[in-house]
């Protein structure tokens, strides 16, 4: 890289000699002995002079890289005062003053010490003085001069990276800049043309070029293309001396790369794709991919896929992966391969960023034919709607056909198939269906007002392949009939004022009807017919579905009369007519001028009356001496039933005899059969009472059975009045106890009560295999000998 390098030392070290050869021409002295002068000589021989000063000084220069075998001579210090006997003794200070530069402070001769670099330090500062040894004093002031150095070319150019890094566009235009190179010499810029640098390219011909002057890198072949060629690697040199043969050069290495242009339409790599898919496939199952290359990248390679044409447009769809740039096939529509075997349809395979600039280079888009193929499968049946409704009376009859749902097997076999309910939608089984034909047909008795709608689910399902079935929602509606009659909307608390008027509103009353009639509902009003005319209240039907309660006539009493029954025939407008009786209650009450309520109770209307308070004390006090006397009373029928009731063992009038016997269990066939209390069917009219034996025996009376009567109280009171009236009851002193349970009950009886009515003997010989705790029970139970025991 230094290839002159020899050469200009030669040169300088030449032109040194030749300064250093040449004599000094012989100085004069000008001035009085008043004015002293000092001398700075150069080699050169030329002598400065300054008046009134002892010093001559100058510029020194000195080349740099100096490689003599002697130190190279700068100057001499020399001034007048110097007699040459030693006397003197010169200094040097300043930049590198004792270091770089030495003197000889008895000649004043300089000399530099070491090699020095322009490039480092290219000018010194140093100031020189003379003193007299003797006196220690300055002969001369200080003087400063300056050395500069002078630059040789030892610095090659260098530029600002190791390696650039660039990119352009591919197709570009011849010319197109690049990158800009920079390259800098340490050497002196106004010395020569050492610092002179020219760029050249080295590497990447003919592709690229550089400006010598600017380092600018253009691009030198058109059309350049990524798909071809992405990466270039080109070396650029910058040289010193401008160029010129023995100027010292650097390198540096640009990689260039060619960006991406959407220059490449796609293209698919085969004109058809065929593909298979069953007929069962669900809407939105893919089918396969596809895809269209493009050799450009990044977004100029991003395709759009869509459906052009074909029979299958409408069932297929195709939708891109943004990822992988496929095109996906989808399912569209529910497949039938009943309906069609085989569709076609062809696909378009788009750029989403075409560039105008290269439209001539053809359409930027391709397509391709796709096949579609379905699959034969063995479908469940299918139904003719999707889902049915049935309208039907609320009083239609048991067995009645409301409806019929109808499903076919869709495949070529058609299988027969079979009608079932889902119990799990009617759990009531309210209906039914018949499995052959599909007909539903009502199973209990409907009610709308308990549930006006019922949604079952019915399965058909292929006999020859129960797997395969499906099911259809059947929403049935219940349709109302006028069944039920209109009521009391509420239940009314009425009164009326003891000073009310004749025609006075007293109750405004309303009706509801569990019935929903399509015209809406229509209410009546009216007296029942047995009080048409009613003394004391009417009913005026206001039109609106309400009726208001008014008086016949002038005051009313709560001492005569104070709680009126009104009944009230309300019917409807519906078919068949529907209507009932409400009983209105009407209290009459103490009201204030206005009409406003005070008192209706029987407390308020003694107080009317005028009882003082001493009269209801007095009242109370009764009150209370008769429960005194209750008491007493009470307490001595207590006493006299702990008196003994015989006092003479000879006396056996009316003894109470008390026996400590439980009777004979089961087996006592003579004690109380206790059955007929509890099934009162089971008494036979002709039994006769086991505990006492009449004198004489009567017929016993046959009575109707009235334990079919509700009313328990009315049945207890008509047997008390048997009893009484029956000639074989028991004793005046003995209680005959019922316990009425009514009918008896499916499972019968669990009580071994009745254990002697049964048929037969039972087998306890299980009790066996019940292990060792039930041993003594077994050997009671468990065999004839038992029995016999």
């Amino acid at each position: 890289m230094r290839t002159c390098y020899c050469l200009s030392f030669l040169f300088w070290t030449y032109m040194l000699h030749v300064v250093h050869m040449t004599p000094s021409p012989k100085r004069t002295t000008k001035y009085s002995q008043n004015e002293r002068i000092l001398g700075f000589s150069q080699d050169d021989g030329k002598t400065l002079h300054r008046s009134k000063r002892g010093w001559m000084w100058n510029q020194f220069f000195l080349l740099e890289e100096y490689t003599g075998p002697d130190t190279q001579y700068v100057g001499k210090l020399h001034t007048d005062q110097d007699k040459g006997d030693g006397n003197l003794k010169y200094i040097l200070t300043g930049d590198g003053a004792g270091s770089l530069f030495i003197i000889n402070e008895n000649t004043g001769d300089i000399h530099a010490a070491k090699k020095l670099d322009r490039e480092e330090k290219s000018l010194y500062v140093l100031r020189a003085k003379a003193i007299d040894r003797k006196t220690g004093r300055q002969v001369e002031p200080e003087s400063e001069f300056i050395i500069k150095i002078h630059d040789i070319n030892d610095n090659e150019p260098k530029f600002t990276k190791d390696m650039y890094i660039a990119r352009v566009p591919e197709m570009s235009e011849v010319g197109t800049s690049v990158i800009q190179v920079t390259a800098t010499d340490s050497d002196d810029a106004n010395y020569g043309n050492s610092a002179k640098v020219v760029y050249s390219i080295l590497q990447g011909q003919p592709y690229f070029s550089v400006d010598p002057e600017t380092g600018i890198i253009k691009t030198a072949l058109p059309d350049m293309s990524r798909e071809n060629r992405e990466q270039y690697q080109v070396v650029i040199q910058a040289k010193d001396m401008g160029g010129q043969m023995g100027g010292l050069s650097g390198t540096t290495t640009v990689n260039i790369t060619l960006t991406d242009v959407n220059d490449n339409p796609p293209r698919f790599p085969q004109s058809t794709y065929q593909f298979s898919s069953p007929e069962s496939a669900s809407l939105g199952t893919s089918l396969g991919r596809i895809k269209a290359n493009d050799l450009d990248v990044g977004e100029n390679a991003e395709i759009e896929y869509s459906i052009s044409k074909g029979d299958g447009s409408d069932m297929f769809d195709i939708i891109t992966d943004k990822d992988t740039q496929e095109g996906i096939i989808t399912i569209k529509k529910q497949l039938d391969f009943e309906n069609k075997m085989m569709y076609s349809l062809r696909v378009e395979a788009a750029n989403t960023h075409p560039d105008p600039r290269f439209f001539h280079l053809g359409p930027f888009k391709d397509t391709a034919l796709i096949k579609v193929s379905v699959e034969d499968i063995d479908e469940p049946p299918m139904f003719s709607r999707s889902s049915y409704i049935i309208e039907v009376d609320e009083d239609s009859k048991e067995g009645t056909i409301i409806g019929q749902v109808i499903a076919q097997d869709p495949d070529t076999t058609k299988n027969a198939i079979k009608y079932s309910v889902d119990r799990h939608t009617d759990l009531d089984r309210i209906f039914n269906i018949y499995s052959g034909n599909g007909s539903i047909f009502i199973s209990k008795p409907l009610d709308r007002e308990e549930n006006p709608w019922h949604n079952i689910t019915v399965i058909a399902t292929e006999i020859n392949n129960p797997k395969q079935s499906s099911q259809i929602p059947v929403f049935i509606r219940i349709l109302d009939i006028n069944d039920h009659a209109p009521e009391f909307a509420k239940y009314y608390e009425t009164f009326v004022c003891e000073n009310a008027k004749a025609g006075q509103l007293v109750q405004t009353v309303s009706a509801v009807d569990k019935d929903e009639p399509p015209r809406g509902h229509k209410f009546f009003f009216e007296l029942v017919p047995e009080f048409a005319v009613h003394p004391n209240f009417s009913v005026v039907d206001n039109k609106d579905n309400t009726a208001g309660i008014l008086t016949r006539r002038n005051g009313y009493s709560r001492s005569k009369m104070s709680t009126y029954l009104l009944p009230v025939l309300i019917f409807d407008n519906d078919y068949p007519i529907q209507s009932s009786t409400g009983t209105l209650t009407i209290r009459v009450c103490a009201c204030d001028s206005r009409g406003n309520m005070q008192s209706c109770n029987a407390e308020a209307l003694l107080l009317s009356a005028g009882l003082s308070t001493g009269a209801l004390i007095a009242i109370l006090l009764c009150i209370i001496i008769l429960l005194v006397l209750v008491v007493l009373f009470a307490a001595l029928k207590r006493q006299r039933k702990k008196e003994p009731l015989i006092i003479s063992k000879d006396d056996v009038r009316d003894n109470i005899v008390t026996y400590n016997d439980e009777g004979g269990g089961e087996e006592d066939t003579q004690a109380f059969d206790i059955g007929t209390l509890r099934n009162p069917e089971a008494r036979e009219d002709s039994k006769m009472r086991r505990d006492v034996i009449p004198e004489t025996i009567f017929q016993i009376r046959r009575t109707a059975p009235l334990w079919e009567n509700i009313d328990v109280q009315d049945f207890i009171q008509r047997r008390l009045k048997e009893n009484d009236l029956d000639p074989t009851a028991p004793p005046y002193d003995s209680l005959a106890t019922y316990a009425y349970e009514g009918n008896d009950s499916i499972a019968n009886s669990l009580s071994s009560l009745e254990s002697l009515t049964m048929d037969g003997n039972q087998d306890y010989d299980y009790l066996s295999d019940w292990g060792p705790r039930f041993k003594k029970l077994a050997d009671m139970y468990g065999g004839d000998d038992s029995d016999r025991d």
